[in-house]
């Protein structure tokens, strides 16, 4: 398994899926670095050179932000939502869609379970 960013890729896998698989690489930007890296597409990751390894991995040094930079920068804007009490940040704190999704009916990854609360009690029960 080739290690690129401190990543182990999987070796059975075409190169631009491989790269993927890096946090912050999706199919385009995994496309853009392996032609200016020279590296064909359907090459399999673990045939890779040592040389090819390694400008794969300085094109994603100096171009890119991932894995950890990336988690942490994401963290750092959703705290700084929450600090100025925006929409967004309320949204987030309160841990209800952010992007003005429907949450009536819906939303449940978000929301979590259900919680059940007990209906109204109907006029004839009450005697």
């Amino acid at each position: 398994m080739p290690r690129i960013v401190g990543v182990d890729v999987p070796n059975n896998k075409p190169v631009w899926v491989a790269l993927t698989y890096i946090h912050g690489i999706g199919k385009c930007t995994a496309d853009m670095i392996l032609k200016e890296a020279g590296v064909t597409n359907t090459v399999k990751a673990g045939k890779l050179t040592e040389d090819e390894v390694s400008r794969i991995t300085q094109i994603i040094d100096r171009d890119c932000i991932v894995e950890g930079q990336l988690r942490r920068q994401v963290s750092q804007n959703i705290a700084r939502l929450r600090d100025i009490t925006c929409y967004r940040g309320i949204r987030h704190r309160r841990g209800l869609p952010v992007r003005g999704q429907q949450t009536r009916s819906n939303a449940r990854t978000r929301k979590g379970k259900k919680k059940t609360v007990a209906g109204k009690r109907g006029v004839k029960e009450l005697r």
